[in-house]
């Protein structure tokens, strides 16, 4: 086998050297960081929750004795006026005490009636001389009370009956019938729920709030809102926040709006983004760039000589996709995107890449 020759083997030599110096450039040049440029610029501070449509009214018909449903006049999703009626209550508790009072009238009318013939004796006794003025006055006592018995046995007997008439239940408001609980010859309870009726005109969206977000929410800002499923967007406005906070679940109720009613039946699911404010000159960067974010926020910044350090800041409490920064970053700094890719005091090549929506 012959020898490479002498200008094959300079050139062989020569190409090693060029991948060797290029291999040592590559294996020395600084690591690639992607990192964001900070830059301030308006930020939206919203609230994305969930409410639900419902009139602007809402009333809850009971009926206010015992007694059974005899007769509806209106079924869910009728409209009814102001008077109207909606269903008929026998007092079925009510007849069986008029019962019972009219028995104690019987017994107070017997008892008058023999009062009565038993006074009546004694007079003819004391007119003969056979009876005292005593015995009379007794007699005439006995009579009083007997006679007072019976006119209130008939007093109560003629309440009993009253109170044991049907009940007609009507509409305190116009508008639309929105649940109906019961069904024709249902026994209900005194107070029971009969019918819940809804304003016919005016829709609302109710939505409850943390307690801790509610505190940002005044009347008179803006949301967009979307039925759920739905991408059209249509305006509200909050038109109030409750002052009571519910012990049960922390929230606040607030109540809005809407521009656009078309298609907000009552129990309709509504999303919700409540502008609270704008703020001007903000800075955020991705809450995935934040490293301790709940004990000690800090982020990974690259100075001017390429080395990573850390800088700990300040980030705003509120639901946002993105950390709004209010202190320990400027304009111009580097912040790196994904901490767990580099390391502290590490050199590094800075990548910018812009900060998405």
């Amino acid at each position: 086998m012959r020898a490479p020759s002498k200008p094959v083997l300079i050139l062989t030599i020569i190409a090693l050297a060029v991948v060797a110096v290029a291999w040592a450039f590559v294996a020395r040049r600084p690591a690639e960081v992607a990192v964001q440029q900070i830059r301030p610029q308006t930020v939206e501070q919203a609230l994305s929750v969930v409410g639900r449509a419902r009139p602007t009214q809402l009333v809850q018909v009971a009926s206010p004795n015992a007694g059974q449903v005899i007769r509806l006049f209106h079924d869910e999703g009728s409209r009814v006026a102001a008077g109207d009626s909606l269903a008929v209550i026998l007092a079925t508790v009510e007849q069986a005490q008029t019962a019972v009072d009219v028995a104690r009238a019987l017994a107070a009318r017997a008892q008058a009636t023999e009062s009565r013939l038993s006074y009546q004796r004694t007079r003819t006794l004391h007119a003969r001389g056979f009876a005292s003025n005593a015995a009379l006055d007794a007699a005439r006592a006995a009579l009083d009370t007997a006679e007072a018995n019976e006119t209130a046995a008939s007093a109560s007997v003629r309440a009993s009956a009253e109170r044991a008439q049907e009940f007609t239940i009507r509409a305190p408001m116009a508008g639309v019938v929105l649940v109906r609980p019961i069904d024709n010859g249902q026994v209900v309870a005194a107070g029971e729920t009969l019918f819940e009726l809804g304003s016919a005109i005016g829709v609302e969206i109710r939505a409850e709030v943390e307690e801790v977000y509610a505190d940002a929410i005044r009347p008179g800002q803006t949301a967009r809102a979307a039925l759920s499923g739905s991408s059209k967007i249509f305006l509200a406005r909050v038109t109030e926040v409750s002052p009571r906070v519910d012990s049960g679940t922390g929230g606040r109720t607030v109540r809005l709006s809407p521009a656009d009613t078309q298609g907000l039946a009552p129990g309709r699911s509504v999303d919700l983004t409540i502008v609270v404010a704008q703020r001007q000159g903000a800075i955020v960067v991705p809450r995935r760039a934040v490293v301790d974010a709940t004990a000690a926020p800090k982020v990974y910044v690259v100075d001017a000589d390429g080395i990573v350090r850390a800088r700990s800041i300040t980030v705003a409490r509120w639901p946002s996709v993105n950390a709004i920064v209010e202190s320990g970053l400027n304009a111009g700094d580097k912040v790196v995107l994904e901490p767990g890719t580099t390391r502290l005091e590490a050199h590094v090549r800075p990548v910018a890449e812009p900060l998405g929506d």
